[in-house]
């Protein structure tokens, strides 16, 4: 058994769903989540509240599964991001499960 995480832009929220159907993946868990890059220290000292730094809407997706689904999904992720001009790709990890309860 497998856990895949994946994090994307909200932009893409439907796309990562769209993939976990068609790897068959049917059981997951996703959360709204604020996503953040480095900027330069320029950016922070035009805003108006300079010491408050934005993060870009964002969404992670987990799930348990097989090692063949998550295959797949790295696998339509890569055709994703390969055919997409985004300076925002889809990111995903994979971690081995050592137990279960």
């Amino acid at each position: 058994m497998k856990m895949i995480i994946v994090t994307t832009v909200e932009e893409y929220k439907k796309e990562v769903l769209k993939i976990f159907k068609k790897a068959g993946i049917e059981s997951f868990s996703g959360s709204d989540i604020d996503g953040y890059k480095s900027a330069s220290p320029l950016l922070y000292t035009s805003s108006w509240f300079p010491s408050e730094k934005g993060g870009a809407a964002s969404n992670l997706f987990f799930s348990f599964c097989v090692e063949e689904k998550v295959t797949e999904v790295f696998k339509l992720l890569k055709e994703f991001n390969e055919e997409s001009e985004t300076t925002n790709p889809i990111r995903a990890v994979e971690l081995p499960v050592q137990r279960t309860v």
